[in-house]
């Protein structure tokens, strides 16, 4: 991608998708410990691969990379540190209309890969457009501090309630989700009991079954 080109920021659901890492080193194991977090299906092509990666549950293929066979993938990362085999991976991939990664060289990616910060069901991305990857860790460690592992607890929450919504025949766009969202922070804040939280979310679908108006699309 060019170095000044703006990214479209999109999280991609990669589960039981065929992913391929290209490379067995430090880095790579990296790129694979995110991919199988995902629960994407990875094959892993090097001559010679990490421990980390032989662990991991992943296809292990103990070879050069073949030219061509990028094509054969939804998603593809080249991290082999050899300028040569990254560029021939990228050019594959670009030619087959496959995403692909490759690590340290910006201007041979098609998208990059943030800085992740995850609290359950919530994620938190922060990219720097490939320009400085450390930077972006520093600002997502930053932001780790103020986002705790409650907003994860709340998402699963009010993805339920959410569905519940749904379940009884009626659209979640439109209700004070986020109305919803800070009155179950406050309360936790201040150390509210689980049964004054269920009467609280109660309240809040009584309120919105009753509205007649359709208000902030928060949702």
């Amino acid at each position: 991608m060019p170095l000044d080109a703006p990214s479209f920021p999109v999280s991609l659901v990669v589960a039981g998708r065929p992913c391929l890492v290209v490379g067995g080193g430090r880095v790579a194991a990296r790129k694979v410990d995110a991919l199988v977090r995902s629960e994407a299906d990875v094959t892993v092509v090097a001559p010679e691969v990490d421990d980390a990666i032989v662990r991991a549950a992943v296809s292990v293929e103990r070879r050069a990379y073949e030219p061509g066979e990028a094509a054969r993938y939804r998603l593809v990362i080249t991290a082999t540190g050899v300028a040569a085999v990254d560029r021939q991976v990228f050019a594959d991939a670009e030619a087959a209309g496959v995403f692909v990664n490759a690590a340290d060289d910006p201007e041979a990616c098609t998208f990059v890969l943030p800085a992740v910060l995850r609290r359950g069901a919530v994620s938190v991305a922060v990219s720097t457009d490939g320009t400085s990857p450390a930077l972006a860790t520093l600002v997502r460690d930053r932001i780790a501090a103020l986002v705790g592992p409650e907003y994860g607890e709340l998402a699963t929450r009010i993805g339920r309630v959410r569905a519940e919504v749904r379940a009884n025949g009626r659209s979640s766009e439109g209700l004070e989700w986020r109305g919803l969202a800070e009155a179950i922070l406050e309360a936790r804040g201040r150390g509210a009991a689980p049964a004054e939280i269920d009467s609280l979310v109660a309240s809040w679908r009584a309120a919105q079954d009753g509205a007649d108006i359709v208000r902030s699309p928060t949702s």
